[in-house]
């Protein structure tokens, strides 16, 4: 997984114009954004299409407010720099919920 500590929303755009990526917004702080960190690899590894892009959230607060992410741990899909799906909002989220909302994708 790409690890963005702090990016612009130009650079995250030109990064995303080509591929499919998995944007994983998330925070040191957040208790549910560490309990699904250890199951990342074994997500990424089920869907080898996308590169998967962790975001910190609070070193790109403009990048959260771009991509109104309001609530974390959240995952935005992107294919060839048009989103495709967002799992967004401030709940605990398992490895079956996001293996099944990136499989109902496709």
């Amino acid at each position: 997984m790409k690890d963005f500590a702090t990016m612009d929303d130009t650079n995250l755009t030109h990064l995303i114009t080509k591929g499919k990526h998995v944007l994983f917004f998330t925070a040191t702080w957040c208790s549910d954004c560490r309990f699904i960190k250890p199951a990342m690899p074994e997500i990424e590894a089920e869907f080898p299409d996308y590169q998967f892009i962790q975001i910190d959230r609070d070193q790109n607060i403009d990048v959260c407010e771009e991509w109104e992410i309001f609530g974390i741990p959240s995952f935005v899909v992107i294919a060839d720099g048009r989103e495709t799906g967002r799992f967004v909002n401030k709940d605990r989220k398992t490895k079956r919920e996001i293996t099944e909302f990136i499989k109902s994708l496709n």
